[in-house]
């Protein structure tokens, strides 16, 4: 399931029950009824743990092997990632853990920089390329910027395919990747779609990766430059394959 929250809005996560209810139900017994809480703020996230005896994780899976430790009782503790996992120990071999987007990030734009705050731009579209969403963004940008025509968009199961060489995307799911292209439409490009209900509109996750290309590569959001961020293109005996023309 996803939830999504705007500024100020709070999600709680735990075991739940009718007495105590949560947004985000977490089906192990060794976690609490009400375990903790998510507060959305302007461009960023808090994290309250409500035990009084285990510690939480929040970790970037973007970062090598980055992570903070949520004490027992913390009330507010701030997240900086912009795409984390939380993480809550359990009984079993494998704890549980959900994902958590983080609010748009803004960053400056580079060529305002050294002026007063209050004269400041900041940039219109805020990506980091170093993020697993940019790989995705650039993956589905490749077949157009290689071939400069109005081909198709690859489908969430190809772009799965092509990262599956990827060093730290190989392991990349159908969902997450679902996940990464429902960020990049929401919340960092800011893609308003028609209603699904209209007739005539086609399908709705199709025109929302149409809409992300189309956009991306308008305003050069990702470029041929970019394309060294993907695993190389292999065909037969692991050669270099080139696009078709």
């Amino acid at each position: 399931m996803t939830l999504r929250l705007g500024p100020g809005e709070v999600a709680r996560f735990g075991r739940g029950s009718a007495a105590v209810p949560v947004e985000l139900r977490l089906a192990d017994p060794a976690i609490s009824r009400l375990a903790g809480e998510i507060r959305v703020t302007d461009d960023h996230w808090q994290l309250t743990n409500h035990s009084s005896t285990h510690s939480y994780l929040v970790e970037n899976p973007e970062g090598a092997g980055e992570y903070l430790r949520v004490s027992p009782r913390r009330v507010g503790a701030p997240i900086p990632f912009e795409f984390s996992r939380v993480v809550l120990p359990t009984r079993g071999d494998v704890p549980v853990s959900f994902q958590v987007f983080a609010p748009d990030h803004i960053y400056l734009d580079p060529d305002a920089m050294g002026v007063p705050w209050g004269n400041r731009t900041v940039t219109a579209y805020s990506l980091d390329e170093t993020a697993t969403y940019f790989l995705v963004l650039v993956a589905l940008c490749e077949p157009r910027l290689r071939d400069q025509s109005r081909v198709a968009v690859p489908t969430t199961p190809q772009i799965v395919e092509r990262l599956r060489g990827h060093a730290t995307c190989g392991t990349l799911t159908a969902r997450a990747v679902s996940s990464h292209i429902d960020y990049l439409s929401e919340e960092k490009l800011r893609i308003s779609l028609p209603d699904a209900h209209d007739p005539g509109k086609g399908d709705r996750r199709n025109g929302k990766r149409e809409e992300i290309v189309g956009l991306a590569l308008r305003f050069g959001l990702v470029r041929e430059e970019h394309l060294g961020l993907l695993p190389p293109l292999t065909g037969a005996g692991g050669r270099e394959r080139q696009a078709a023309p």
